[in-house]
């Protein structure tokens, strides 16, 4: 294929992460008066940035926003973090595409800091290049920032990249950027909105991947 460079959605993709934002998508909700916000579907806040999803989901005010972002990481950081695991065979298969010449990259609208201290302790921080992830100060928080950044980042172009991801929010920044997808439907997004982007393949289960690269 004509891939050289691999990036990862993190949430969804690469680790099963949705107890711990739940957790603490909750504490936040809570801790502002909005505990009353149904976080049944994963769907609709794993994979928007997190602004979006206070500001859209969880109907906080523009202003009450930064303070809300600033409990979330707060509650993540001291346990929601710590709920996360990689879904089963993503150390193997991430070993494989090393082998077989691909450099990896995480692509993730998180805090860069945040993405590396869950990647470090998933154990899977030595199967990638570079760990990518938004500003404290909120910028390049979307996919199609995200996407030229950590292909930039590995050395490469975005003719020899392709994005893998489990949402929309995935799909829509690699179609903006002219990027190729792969819809990892195994993750906790919407695989009908995926559909609207013509994803080039897709992986019902990590082990898929092996077959498509």
């Amino acid at each position: 294929m004509k891939y050289k460079y691999i990036l990862f959605d993190l949430d969804g993709t690469v680790s099963e992460s949705a107890e711990g934002i739940k957790y603490s998508l909750g504490k936040t909700l809570e801790k502002f008066g909005y505990s009353g916000v149904d976080l049944s579907d994963y769907t609709k806040y794993i994979g928007p940035p997190l602004k979006d999803t206070l500001l859209n989901l969880c109907g906080f005010p523009e202003e009450l926003c930064d303070d809300g972002y600033e409990a979330y990481k707060n509650f993540y950081s001291d346990k929601g973090r710590l709920m996360n695991k990689p879904y089963d065979g993503i150390p193997e298969v991430l070993t494989q595409l090393r082998q077989r010449g691909y450099k990896l990259a995480v692509c993730t609208s998180k805090l860069e800091q945040t993405a590396k201290i869950v990647v470090d302790e998933l154990g899977l921080a030595r199967y990638f290049d570079k760990i990518c992830g938004s500003n404290r100060d909120s910028t390049r928080k979307d996919k199609k920032d995200l996407i030229p950044y950590a292909a930039e980042c590995l050395g490469g172009t975005l003719e020899e990249s392709v994005m893998l991801g489990d949402t929309w929010y995935d799909a829509k920044g690699a179609f903006l950027c002219g990027v190729d997808f792969v819809a990892c439907s195994y993750g906790y997004g919407d695989n009908e909105l995926m559909k609207k982007y013509n994803p080039v393949a897709w992986a019902s289960s990590p082990w898929e991947l092996l077959d498509i690269f």
